[in-house]
């Protein structure tokens, strides 16, 4: 069967600086992957070039999803095939409604145009089940809203775009322990619903692993992922951290 995302030997350079140097993943479908490492090891890179945001210039290596190379691909055709990022700090945009921002979102995923009646029907079942007030979906996106709810609008829009491959950059970040499993819950209430959806979550900690157990566990250091495993690699690292592999 061929791999959901199959990233080959991949290197990646910022601003003429090397910062991935040769990363080779793969991630079926269904699975949760988590990518840990340190502050500066490269993993809110991975995440962008993975979307295809291009201030992150590969210099090497190929990135393919259902077997199609998406390497060149821009952000927005990406996105249409059905990958999703969702930011460590998202955007505010003011004067655009939650609303209006989905409807041409999930336009532009599926196709076709969605009347506002099909996106709000849709967003409110989400909303329900993630357990957020309807009014949300008014409200211009990310202004004014909490870090709980910025991330919480995220999980929403990845429930709403139905993408094959979610990668999750630190959506855990600058969460206290009710906001985190908020979160964590709603991530697994999306995989519930999609049970082909992958998920590559990038993560320092793993406090979310508590409630959202994954399937793969990397670490990632210097640019290269030096160690892979399971659910217990996650617990050794809490415990040891990563100096074992700095030497």
């Amino acid at each position: 069967m061929t791999p959901l995302l199959e990233v080959e030997d991949l290197h990646v350079a910022v601003g003429g600086v090397s910062i991935l140097r040769g990363v080779d993943l793969t991630v079926g479908a269904g699975e949760i992957h988590v990518l840990m490492g340190p502050n500066g090891s490269g993993k809110s890179t991975l995440a962008n070039t993975l979307l295809g945001n291009p201030a992150y210039q590969v210099t090497g290596g190929s990135i393919r999803l259902n077997g199609q190379d998406v390497t060149d691909w821009a952000p927005d055709v990406r996105a249409k095939a059905g990958m999703f990022l969702a930011f460590q700090d998202p955007e505010t945009i003011g004067g655009v409604p939650v609303l209006q921002f989905l409807r041409q979102a999930m336009s532009a995923r599926k196709g076709m145009d969605l009347s506002v009646l099909e996106v709000r029907m849709s967003m409110l079942e989400w909303m329900d089940k993630l357990g957020m007030d309807p009014s949300f979906g008014d409200r211009h996106l990310n202004e004014g809203f909490s870090g709980g709810e910025k991330k919480r609008n995220e999980i929403l829009q990845m429930a709403l775009l139905d993408p094959e491959l979610a990668v999750l950059d630190e959506t855990d970040s600058g969460l206290d322990v009710d906001a985190l499993g908020v979160v964590a819950r709603g991530v697994q209430a999306v995989r519930d619903a999609r049970p082909a959806l992958g998920v590559l979550l990038v993560t320092h900690y793993t406090r979310i692993l508590q409630d959202l157990r994954p399937d793969v566990v990397h670490v990632l250091i210097s640019g290269r992922i030096v160690e892979t495993g399971g659910a217990a690699l996650a617990d050794r690292l809490e415990e040891e951290g990563y100096e074992q592999w700095k030497r």
